[in-house]
């Protein structure tokens, strides 16, 4: 089974333009925003994969999304809280969730 690190190098969306990825429910306001930066640039990388595959993260882009965090996932369920971004598939997943998302290019 691959690891994430290997996921991550499959991915075909580039995410070096990015500055942040925000995620909209039912507002004008976003609801979570996961920025290009040393400890969530392979998050965003995921979520925005997931993103543009699905036209936003639902329970299917999770489920997806899932699969590529690969073995941080066992991890996460153990310890509810390590992994947010992990945390949240599972909540749109168990909540029946939809987010629309915006890519905020680099300034």
């Amino acid at each position: 089974m691959p690891t994430f690190k290997e996921n991550l190098e499959t991915l075909k969306q580039s995410t070096d333009s990015l500055a942040a990825l925000e995620f909209y429910g039912d507002g004008y306001e976003p609801e979570f925003v996961i920025e290009n930066r040393e400890g969530t640039a392979g998050s965003l990388k995921v979520y925005y994969e997931v993103a543009v595959e699905f036209g936003g993260v639902g329970p299917k882009a999770a489920k997806k999304a899932l699969a590529l965090y690969a073995e941080h996932v066992e991890d996460a369920k153990a310890n509810p809280g390590k992994h947010p971004n992990i945390d949240r598939l599972f909540e749109i997943i168990d909540q029946d969730l939809y987010y629309s998302v915006r890519a905020v290019p680099k300034a």
